[in-house]
């Protein structure tokens, strides 16, 4: 019997929309793992690990870059690195930052104040009144964004918008943290070299591990004071390796090789966007920017745990996101005839009803 390549996609019968941390390692990448020069990172170093925190600095602009296991613990380690206790960190109200990671807060001893706004851009006005000090108020040490916005379907922030906070930050001596997880997927849409989008940060995490498809990890850029800091920290954390290079190498190959493609995923993206919007009114779908589409399913007169389950018995799989909606993600996995698919599915599961 033939064995499947493990750098190949997904047997064709299976479309997972789930996420695009699905991605599996390319082939490219299992061969630079295979021969990457390692060392220990926790000691004296390791070479390959040196090599991806140096290019993803350098191409986000950034003096220094720390290696990670997961853009959770770049977020933090930006947070501990930049802030005091019984300090505040200000982000919009649905960032993955605060929805998703301000557990982090528990141990931190500092206070995650959400701000409202549109797709996932702040409003100005509510921003420059978190910045103000004195009186009762708590001290903001720290403002976060993030592009492109989870929550917000895959959104992508202005430029102008950037621009604002940092420059409202810089103003009232506040460092700016980028989540940026899916960074290059917000430059693809934008149409910028990354650095064009992160110099509107003081640090930025990027995540190694979606679109990008490496298998693990992240790294975290900024100066180097705050990297240096955030090494440290790193180790208090348990997040230093020892031969990380292999996992380096994965990253290294992703961030050299892959952003160029997200294009494609953005275009299918919008195809099942289309495709779905062309089942009204019993169900809507978000406009993507990238690679997240949100459908809506509250007129259908199903739950979401029944839409999960009823698509899933005809090979699609997604994830339910809030009361009323999925989430559906693309990726490197998923090609023009599993878009269809998943078209074809949704009807199907209308018809059925």
């Amino acid at each position: 019997m033939t064995q499947r390549n493990p750098a190949d996609p997904p047997p064709p019968s299976v479309v997972d929309l789930r996420s695009d941390t699905v991605t599996h390692p390319t082939a490219a990448m299992y061969e630079r793992m295979r021969t990457a020069p390692i060392g220990d990172d926790g000691l004296d170093g390791d070479p390959t690990v040196r090599e991806l925190e140096a290019c993803v600095a350098a191409s986000l602009g950034k003096e220094a870059g720390l290696f990670v296991p997961s853009c959770t613990m770049a977020n933090l380690l930006a947070v501990l690195a930049q802030t005091q206790r019984s300090e505040q960190v200000v982000l919009e109200s649905t960032a993955h930052m605060y929805t998703s990671e301000r557990g982090a807060a528990t141990f931190t001893g500092l206070f995650y104040q959400g701000v409202s706004g549109s797709a996932g851009a702040m409003d100005l006005n509510r921003l420059e009144e978190a910045l103000l000090a004195g009186g009762h108020r708590l001290k903001t040490s720290l403002v976060a964004m993030e592009t492109s916005h989870n929550n917000a379907g895959g959104t992508v922030l202005p430029l102008d918008h950037m621009q604002a906070v940092h420059g409202m930050a810089q103003a009232a001596g506040v460092p700016v943290h980028l989540d940026g997880a899916r960074l290059f997927n917000a430059a693809v849409a934008l149409g910028v070299p990354a650095a064009d989008i992160t110099r509107h940060a003081d640090t930025v995490a990027l995540c190694l591990s979606k679109g990008l498809s490496a298998p693990v990890g992240a790294v975290l850029a900024g100066s180097q004071p705050v990297v240096v800091k955030a090494r440290t920290l790193r180790r208090m954390l348990g997040g230093t390796q020892r031969q990380s290079g292999i996992m380096a190498a994965a990253g290294l190959e992703g961030v050299q090789h892959m952003a160029a493609r997200l294009g494609e995923d953005h275009v299918r993206a919008r195809r099942l966007s289309d495709g779905v919007n062309g089942l009204a009114p019993a169900l809507s779908a978000t406009v993507p920017q990238t690679n997240i589409v949100q459908v809506e399913t509250g007129e259908t007169g199903m739950t979401n745990a029944q839409w999960v389950a009823a698509l899933q018995a005809r090979g699609v799989l997604t994830r339910p996101w809030g009361r009323t909606r999925l989430r559906c993600v693309t990726h490197r996995h998923i090609g023009d005839q599993d878009i269809d698919a998943a078209i074809a599915a949704f009807a199907g599961v209308l018809d059925a009803r």
